[in-house]
């Protein structure tokens, strides 16, 4: 992570709210980036174990995500051989050198399977690459071979062709297109192709975390059509919560809008609170942040179920 100057720790925006009222917020919640295992990465539970946790705090759906495979399989298999689950699951095709790189054919394999997201390279990705030395990015667990670097654009700045052909079948699919670890600079060009392809769900994860966005990219994005999701694991563990802080998150929801922002965990990380118990810190930042409960469902669960064009999920508790 970043080291700038550090800021006020987010514990100061922690108010006092009954643990039923948080039960009842978490509730119909959806986690879009969830890390669990297995993986190539250490985890801190496995995919079974985060879908246990989520029902049994009542969530919704849960998406997983691991940067070198498209967990699709996985949870197809869930579905037809553990018969108890009740939450929505999902997963999608990650566009790392594991995968192929920038490969339609993983695509169309995965959509065809299932897979309901496309990620842009994620760690393979030029821009993730260059960015290595400023952030703390998790290992694997045995050293592997070195990231052939990626980039949607060629050297004059124009979209690849199989990127093009990519987001085709990603909007004969209806499916969603998120712009991975790409760089700020290469998102534009990357969304205004897929929109003129008819692309019509997609996705800009963590802007301010190796992205490069700043306050205005997320306003002028969220205006272009493209849901904002904030990794709130940034802003409610130590330490990143000294430099990614409670005012930082409410600058970036206001940027986009309440309706146009979706926070998910991006935890499962070893070392690290598991997903589930950190939607709870989630629900009280929030709160203390002065968003009403209507708000509170949005960011956490609604608006994630429009993006996926899932039904939501049954009333409960209060809405103001």
């Amino acid at each position: 992570m970043p080291t700038p100057k550090e800021k006020s720790p987010v514990v100061e925006f922690y108010p006092d709210v009954p643990e039923a009222e948080i039960a009842d917020l978490l509730r119909g919640a959806v986690d879009l980036h969830c890390h669990s295992g297995p993986s190539v990465m250490p985890r801190t539970l496995n995919h079974l174990e985060a879908i246990r946790d989520a029902e049994a705090a009542g969530m919704h759906a849960i998406l997983f995500k691991d940067h070198y495979y498209s967990v699709t399989p996985v949870v197809e298999l869930l579905k037809e051989t553990v018969k108890d689950i009740r939450i929505t699951m999902f997963s999608g095709v990650p566009l790392n050198n594991s995968t192929g790189g920038l490969n339609p054919y993983a695509v169309e394999h995965g959509l065809q399977l299932g897979a309901r997201m496309v990620w842009m390279p994620t760690f393979s990705s030029a821009n993730h690459i260059r960015q290595g030395h400023k952030h703390t990015i998790l290992p694997t667990k045995s050293k592997m071979l070195a990231p052939t670097a990626l980039t949607v654009v060629t050297d004059r700045g124009e979209l690849k062709d199989e990127v093009k052909q990519i987001l085709d079948l990603i909007a004969a699919n209806d499916a969603v297109l998120s712009g991975g670890h790409l760089h700020i600079s290469e998102m534009w060009p990357l969304f205004e192709e897929a929109k003129a392809r008819g692309v019509t769900r997609m996705l800009v994860n963590h802007p301010t975390f190796v992205i490069d966005a700043t306050v205005a990219d997320v306003a002028d994005l969220a205006q272009m059509g493209v849901w904002i999701e904030h990794s709130f694991c940034m802003f409610i563990n130590e330490p990143y919560s000294k430099f990614f802080t409670g005012q930082d998150l409410k600058a970036l929801i206001t940027a986009a809008g309440v309706d146009r922002t979706i926070l998910g965990s991006d935890l499962g990380q070893i070392n690290n609170p598991r997903p589930v118990a950190s939607f709870r810190s989630v629900i009280l930042l929030l709160l203390g942040l002065g968003y009403g409960k209507g708000d509170v469902r949005k960011l956490i669960s609604l608006n994630a179920c429009s993006l996926m064009g899932i039904a939501p999920p049954a009333a409960v508790g209060e809405s103001a």
